[in-house]
């Protein structure tokens, strides 16, 4: 409907239904049965989709340029044509291929019409041999030609010509893998010595548009469960996958083209495991990769369900050996494409189903699946010596791969379950570190397997394993590492956790982190986390710690504090001097770390902050010190009346008139100097002027004394400078001031008032004040109306 209308275009979430619907055509065009006149007609309505212009491409994304269907691997003077100049391959293009097939093959014939093909095959162990060596069929049609023509079996009733043909298929399939593996045998020094690789097939067996791998499985799985006589066409495996589940899979030795003792369930097993390992390129195109993890995982739930004897699990051995020998026709060779579809999804069944039988090759299994050589730069990038193998022409692809997100993830889950089996083996636990350390390139999922290594180390049922407790360190620590100097929204959390695990393990290991800060941690995170929580009664307790041990550990924090403050001492400063409180020299040199760094590098409210903090502690001279420069980097303007360093000022006043006269006199220049606001001048002149400095002393003795003298320095200095910060304020206020401001305007010039009589003239100076204010601003007629009113 939408290719006869193509104004409507083609929903993205319809693909899949024309993607189905291009291997149902495919089916149908493929009946053995059907005239040619009818092909012709099915050929002619393809070809008219094909045409139209919002026909979907196969991959989802952009055409999947590979050469004819038939003749899968380019051949002759064709075979490096440029590929823009090769057609798209769309939802149709397989089934319109297909029209072109015939089933007139005499050796095809053959296979699927008897089981008693011995009397007419000869064998002569060519690569294209009709026969093996038992004298059984081959059929070395392209693999998911040949299975298309399995499904079309099945799909038109002929069930039994199908498993004869799958049988044929999967025989030729396995005789191509040993003569694979004895090739690359005898050319295995030259391949590892050139350090390439190869990709022997363009399109891969498993996430293929024909699912041919599906395919034999399904007939070879419903081969299992029924007799010959019960034997029908039409049941379709997926869907009668439910009432099956609770029949059991029968090993049913039914045809004579089988090892002695080999059933249809060994050899659907088998195949599926070749399909899953072989080697294949990464599609382009977001519903290509997805379709590739999709039915990897489809496969593998379906391999799940069968439970493993002696013999299915010889198959795995042997596969499990061929996979990691078999060089570039394995997913698990020891060189690979470095856009290879991974492995892990598959290795991670492969390991957990070997793992009660054979734990070396399961180990070794996983631990060659681990690579993610896309995101590595030095990864081999193929072999173009041969027109026939495929090479990556962009070595950057892999923003291209869609799907990279789920694949670390798969490659996370491989690592975690290697490391929940390994609880206890402290050799193969250090293999595995490696291993994570060299392959996982992502730091949360690092951080994951740590957590994950964690919790299985200390599992409430027993003692904590430490070689594992030690394996969760280290990845926490590489974890620290890797996102040191970029940022990461979960740093806090991950820096609270590096030290739960450390103190998990012992106060050699808190000593170890706290040692190596640098490398590990920012300074503000060494001493407000790392060395706070060390130094926590909690974490003392948790340790059991005796004085000796405690007084060695907090001797580590105080030098970590005195680090980072030196480094750092902005945002350090302060949680040096707490962390430094117990020890006199220490705390002296995070005292004197402060005053090197306030006249350049700390701000006013940072040094307010620390002056506070040494009042508390009972410091009120270094308090004061700290102070007085805090004074000299701030400058608070004449409108800045709300500014949030007022508090810090009055209390900065307020301390200086506490200690004494010389230490007001000291400050009130600095202030002078700093502060323009005359509502917060005028605040600390009405302050001063109520007590007499010093008269609460250091030990509470009240000292005699006098109120200090508006006529004399220092006071006499504030009161000029507030006076003259009225003066300023009055004057920058009118130049922008509009009628709805004028009350206010008013009530701020009756405080003004109060400040100029203060002074033994003031009362002179506040009449020539207002008398300036007449004569400048008379243009303002209401506003000096309403001056007149109040100031006369």
């Amino acid at each position: 409907h939408q290719l006869q209308n193509p104004a409507l275009g083609i929903q993205k979430h319809n693909l899949a239904i024309f993607l189905k619907s291009g291997a149902l055509w495919m089916c149908i065009v493929l009946n053995p049965h059907c005239k040619l006149e009818q092909k012709a007609s099915w050929l002619k309505q393809l070809k008219k989709w094909n045409s139209v212009d919002v026909c979907p491409w196969e991959d989802g994304n952009h055409g999947n340029e590979l050469p004819n269907l038939t003749n899968a691997l380019p051949q002759g003077a064709n075979a490096n044509q440029d590929s823009s100049n090769r057609p798209h391959r769309t939802v149709f293009t397989r089934a319109i291929e297909a029209c072109d097939l015939h089933w007139q093959d005499s050796h095809l014939q053959h296979i699927i019409s008897s089981d008693l093909y011995t009397n007419y095959c000869y064998h002569d162990d060519t690569e294209n041999s009709l026969c093996d060596s038992h004298g059984w069929p081959l059929w070395h049609e392209h693999v998911p030609t040949a299975c298309a023509r399995v499904d079309a079996l099945r799909s038109h009733g002929y069930p039994q010509e199908a498993l004869r043909l799958a049988i044929a298929i999967v025989n030729t399939i396995r005789r191509q893998q040993q003569k694979q593996l004895e090739m690359v045998q005898a050319q295995k020094k030259e391949l590892l010595h050139k350090g390439v690789t190869s990709i022997t097939n363009l399109e891969g067996w498993v996430g293929h548009p024909l699912d041919p791998i599906g395919t034999l499985f399904s007939s070879l799985m419903e081969a299992c469960r029924v007799d010959d006589e019960s034997f029908h066409g039409f049941s379709d495996f997926m869907e009668n996958m439910e009432q099956c589940k609770s029949l059991e899979y029968q090993h049913l030795r039914a045809h004579k083209f089988l090892e002695e003792g080999e059933s249809y369930l060994m050899l659907a097993v088998e195949v599926a495991l070749i399909g899953l390992g072989q080697q294949r390129i990464m599609p382009d195109g977001l519903y290509a990769q997805e379709k590739v993890c999709r039915n990897e995982e489809q496969l593998i739930s379906k391999l799940q369900e069968i439970e493993l004897d002696d013999t299915l699990v010889k198959i795995f051995r042997k596969q499990a050996v061929f996979l990691l020998e078999a060089g570039p026709y394995s997913g698990l060779g020891e060189v690979i494409h470095r856009e290879s579809v991974p492995m892990h999804t598959f290795a991670k069944y492969l390991f957990t189903s070997l793992l009660p039988h054979d734990v070396e090759l399961a180990y070794k299994t996983a631990l060659r699946a681990m690579r993610l050589l896309v995101l590595e730069s030095t990864a081999p990038s193929g072999d173009m010596s041969r027109p026939h193998h495929i090479a990556s022409v962009v070595p950057n692809r892999y923003p291209r791969w869609f799907t990279l997100s789920h694949i670390e993830s798969q490659q996370c889950e491989l690592a975690s379950t290697m490391l929940t089996a390994a609880k206890g083996d402290v050799q193969r636990l250090e293999t595995v570190l490696e291993s994570i350390q060299k392959n996982i390139h992502s730091s949360s999922h690092i951080f994951k397997l740590a957590q994950d290594a964690f919790k299985i180390a200390t599992l409430m049922d027993s003692l904590p394993d430490i070689t594992l407790l030690k394996v969760s360190l280290e990845l926490g620590l590489q974890v620290m590492r890797m996102t040191l100097s970029t940022l990461n929204w979960r740093r806090r959390e991950m820096v609270r956790w590096l030290v739960t695990c450390a103190t998990e393990i012992g106060v050699y290991a808190l000593d170890s982190i706290m040692q190596n800060w640098f490398t590990l941690f920012t300074p503000t995170e060494a001493t407000s986390i790392v060395a706070t929580t060390v130094m926590s009664n909690s974490t003392i307790v948790r340790l059991h710690l005796d004085c000796h041990q405690q007084e060695k550990l907090a001797g580590s924090a105080r030098t970590l504090a005195l680090q980072c403050a030196m480094k750092d001492p902005q945002n350090c400063a302060l949680s040096a001097l707490t962390l430094c409180e117990k020890d006199h020299i220490a705390f002296e040199t995070a005292y004197q770390i402060v005053l090197d760094a306030a006249t350049t590098g700390m701000s006013y409210s940072q040094l307010f902050t620390i002056a506070r903090y040494m009042e508390h502690r009972g410091y009120p001279m270094r308090a004061y010190k700290l102070a007085t420069l805090a004074m000299t980097h701030l400058n608070l303007s004449y409108n800045q009346d709300t500014h949030p360093a007022i508090n810090d000022v009055l209390w900065a006043c307020a301390l200086s008139h506490s200690l004494g006269k010389n230490e007001l006199a000291a400050i009130i220049p600095l202030v002078v100097k700093s502060v323009k606001c005359a509502t917060v001048l005028s605040d600390i002149l009405r302050r001063c002027t109520l007590t007499t400095p010093g008269m609460v002393g250091l030990h509470g003795r009240r000292n005699s004394g006098k109120l200090m003298s508006l006529d004399k320095a220092p006071l006499r200095q504030l009161l000029d400078a507030t006076i003259g910060a009225y003066i300023n304020t009055t004057h920058s206020r009118l130049t922008h001031i509009s009628p709805r401001h004028y009350s206010e305007f008013i009530e701020f010039l009756s405080k003004a008032r109060e400040t100029f009589l203060m002074a033994h003239d003031g009362h002179i100076q506040f009449t020539q004040f207002i008398d300036n204010l007449k004569q400048i601003y008379k243009g303002k007629k209401k506003l000096m109306l309403l001056v007149r009113e109040r100031f006369g």
